[in-house]
């Protein structure tokens, strides 16, 4: 069987799959589910053409892992086949522990386990399956093969994973302040004392690429009629999990049911193979075929959800710098609950707060350093004459109000 495959994507032309074990793990259930997982979750509520999925994303990050191994073998630095083979697989597989609307599922139904834990689980999964042959995909992943600016193109403040959601995600959304100069940035990547930098001639391109990042940050994934989207489906599946755990009956998949009925603790779900084998199976399909049906359920509560959900009658989202005023959510409360006529518990699912944080570029960790014509790396923060740029590296935390617009 020709394995030698060219996929057609709409970001960057058309995409090689370079070898016959990369085919074989595409071609492998447990990545083809990312085919049925959206990338973005609730964004598409805003923006209509973000509908792209993890699948799309995750083979434009390795078309990006090829170019720019290809960039850094041209620059001397010895990249051998073997090498390239293990950094295409783990970026390719970066991504493969992600759950439907991830975030909201680490909310509730998978509670506090990280997409990153899983992804590593599955690697390891495969790897029993293909004899061993991804465990120097592994060792990059984990941050444990000596060359460590291949694990830096994994995952680091400038990896390829960044790199494509960034262009990616602007290029389906439409919002041009996410377009980033990738080809550019590749271009200028190289090796010092086996860390990646950038040479100096990128350091506009990099500017660019953190400020875009904050500025998608705010414009798209921390939209706020995406948080309202996102928490409505948050408080969907804990009001659904605590019915399913009185021992109401729910319509769902064998796969949702499971996490509905079962307290999966992180302990559990790395220890007891049935969680991982039902996770698998998990897509948005699950969550959204559910909550169509909720919509009917005899618990007030979660129809009432469902149906701001598939009717797109989200919350009322406001975002401040401070901590709303407590007497203004006691009264929305008391509004809410009389309204719908709610008890105490109830009305917590209607209006309550939160916090969110944007955070584009963390210098403590992984720094992007800048190469200077005379070999001395300088961290971008103190390269750039952007003044704005050092304040990009401080967390900004934002508070948020969700209410039934009906209030």
């Amino acid at each position: 069987m020709n394995k030698k495959k060219i996929i057609n994507d709409p970001v960057y032309g058309f995409i090689n799959i370079p070898s016959e074990i990369v085919f074989d793990l595409i071609s492998h259930p447990y990545f083809q589910r990312l085919r049925y997982i959206k990338q973005l979750g609730m964004t598409h509520l805003v923006y209509p053409g973000a509908l792209h999925t993890r699948f799309h994303h995750a083979l434009g990050a390795m078309h990006l892992m090829g170019l720019a191994i290809e960039i850094l073998r041209s620059k001397g630095h010895e990249i051998n086949k073997e090498e390239e083979e293990a950094a295409t697989i783990a970026i390719l597989l970066h991504d493969i522990g992600h759950g439907p609307f991830s975030h909201a599922l680490e909310y509730s139904l998978v509670n506090g386990i990280k997409h990153e834990d899983i992804s590593m689980l599955i690697m390891e999964k495969l790897n029993a399956e293909f004899g061993g042959r991804l465990t120097p995909a592994i060792d990059i992943f984990k941050g444990k093969y000596h060359k460590t600016f291949l694990a830096q193109l994994v995952s680091g403040q400038l990896d390829l994973d960044r790199m494509d959601y960034l262009n990616r995600d602007s290029f389906f959304t439409g919002v041009s302040e996410g377009v980033i100069s990738f080809d550019r940035i590749i271009k200028m990547f190289n090796v010092l004392d086996d860390n990646l930098v950038i040479e100096e001639k990128g350091i506009y391109s990099i500017e660019n690429f953190l400020i875009s990042r904050r500025l998608m940050y705010w414009q798209v994934y921390l939209h706020k009629t995406v948080i309202a989207g996102e928490m409505v489906l948050v408080k969907i599946l804990k009001r659904a999990k605590e019915l399913a755990v009185r021992g109401e009956a729910l319509f769902a998949t064998p796969a949702l049911q499971h996490f509905l009925i079962n307290d999966v603790t992180e302990t559990s779900f790395f220890s007891e193979e049935i969680h991982l084998s039902m996770f698998v199976q998990l897509d948005d399909q699950d969550i959204f075929a559910s909550i169509k049906v909720w919509c009917d359920h005899p618990d007030r509560i979660l129809a009432q959800l469902c149906k701001m959900l598939t009717n797109r009658n989200l919350y009322k989202v406001e975002i401040t710098n401070d901590a709303p005023d407590e007497n203004r959510v006691a009264v929305l409360k008391e509004n809410t609950a009389e309204f719908l006529k709610l008890n105490n518990d109830e009305v917590s699912y209607f209006v309550f707060t939160d916090v969110i944080r944007n955070r584009a570029y963390d210098a403590g960790n992984s720094n992007i350093n800048i190469l200077l014509k005379n070999n001395i790396i300088i961290d971008i923060a103190k390269a750039s004459d952007l003044s704005n740029l050092e304040s990009l590296d401080k967390t900004v935390k934002k508070h948020i109000l969700c209410y039934p617009r009906i209030i």
